[in-house]
């Protein structure tokens, strides 16, 4: 009897990892698939150079607002921020010519770590970004959701409302069970993705 009962708690255990790195490998790529992040890099760590950084940040989200007001789908507001990544380097540069550097606007997928937001925060991964780097890119970075509009402190509704679901709201807003050890599971994980990338 007892080994029995080893027996079928091993083949639970097992189910259990099998579902579990089931929910790791779709849980980020699926939330990637609905956001737009904004990744701006500053000219260093001076404390103009940070300002220098969140007056930027500040141009490109009234830009952004215009250019994908009305926008609902990823893939358009992606090809969007790239047809318009000319008009965006444009308005960062008018904001960094006065202190010497120029901006550099790319749209692409990026690596993230995990990054903990005001009221939310997003597991590590693969990211379609609009990457804004100031001069020599030497400084701190600054990050939000571009698409949807969330770089604002955001309630779940506001995700709902941005077309992510219920489910996928609840995990990034802390409300889901093992909340810190799923994001820890699916760091991990990504990190090593990333890691076989980007060296084989």
């Amino acid at each position: 009897m007892r080994l029995k009962r080893f027996e079928i708690a091993a083949v639970f255990a097992i189910l259990a990892a099998i579902g579990f790195t089931f929910f790791i490998s779709r849980a980020q790529p699926e939330l990637s698939e609905r956001l737009i992040r904004l990744h701006v890099v500053a000219n260093s760590d001076s404390s103009l150079d940070q300002r220098v950084k969140l007056e930027v940040r500040d141009r490109l989200l009234e830009k952004a607002e215009t250019l994908l007001g009305g926008v609902d789908d990823r893939q358009r507001a992606a090809e969007i921020l790239l047809s318009h990544s000319d008009d965006l380097e444009q308005a960062a540069n008018a904001v960094c010519y006065p202190y010497g550097y120029t901006a550099a606007v790319s749209v692409d997928r990026e690596f993230f770590s995990t990054r903990t937001y005001d009221t939310f925060s997003l597991p590590a991964g693969q990211y379609e970004a609009l990457r804004v780097t100031l001069g020599q890119g030497e400084g701190h970075n600054w990050w939000c959701v571009i698409f949807p509009p969330l770089c604002e402190a955001a309630a779940e509704e506001d995700f709902i409302q941005a077309g992510l679901t219920p489910e996928q709201a609840d995990w990034i807003t802390e409300k889901s069970t093992g909340y810190k050890v799923k994001f820890k599971a699916v760091e991990i994980y990504e990190e090593i993705k990333h890691f076989l990338r980007e060296n084989f």
